[in-house]
């Protein structure tokens, strides 16, 4: 495992806390490698959420807002960090209400319940879809399991190594760069000879 230290720009602890939960219900370590917690998922999702999509810097935000479809993608008059800000709190006082613990604290079968609740709709957020939200979740997990890890997920390769893939070769664009530019600065000068 990375042993850099990771610095959160966005969540707070609380958040963390409910994320490491549930990415790890949604990518669990198995025999075959680490979970999506492990991996840095949560990490990831944070490093998302504090850049330019978390605040839907380059998405149109004026409205109108009505119920669109699933071929047109994600639709929501709430930025990325606005929906996961909302849903984690209200998905705390939703387990609370019904299990006196926080998501974090529940069973990992009483998880995997509230997460399939999430993702059917059974639950009702006061600020967005459950299903928005669980979505979101899934897909930022996934993309944080199995991203390059300069995003902050995929920690150690984890996610890459189960699948087989070897990696993106290093090499040194500099080096590239400094012995094609000539070459190719001579054959400009030859043509316009």
């Amino acid at each position: 495992m990375t042993s850099e230290a990771q610095t959160f720009g966005y969540l707070t602890q609380p958040e963390i806390r409910f994320l490491d939960a549930a990415v790890d219900r949604l990518i669990p370590p198995d025999d075959l490698g680490p979970g999506a917690r492990e991996a840095g998922a949560t990490y990831y999702i944070d490093q998302q959420l504090a850049s330019v999509w978390g605040a839907h810097g380059r998405n149109y935000r004026m409205g109108p807002w009505p119920e669109g479809t699933p071929q047109q993608g994600f639709q929501s008059r709430l930025t990325p960090r606005e929906i996961y800000r909302a849903a984690i709190r209200e998905i705390n006082v939703y387990c609370l209400a019904q299990h006196q613990k926080p998501f974090e604290h529940l069973a990992p079968q009483q998880q995997d319940n509230v997460l399939k609740a999430l993702e059917s709709g059974a639950i009702e957020l006061v600020s967005l879809s459950s299903r928005l939200f669980f979505g979101l979740l899934l897909r930022n997990t996934t993309e944080g399991f199995f991203a390059d890890p300069i995003y902050g997920g995929n920690r150690d390769k984890a996610g890459w190594r189960l699948i087989g893939f070897p990696g993106v070769p290093a090499s040194n664009y500099n080096d590239l760069i400094d012995e094609q530019i000539p070459l190719f600065g001579e054959k400009i000068i030859a043509k316009l000879r």
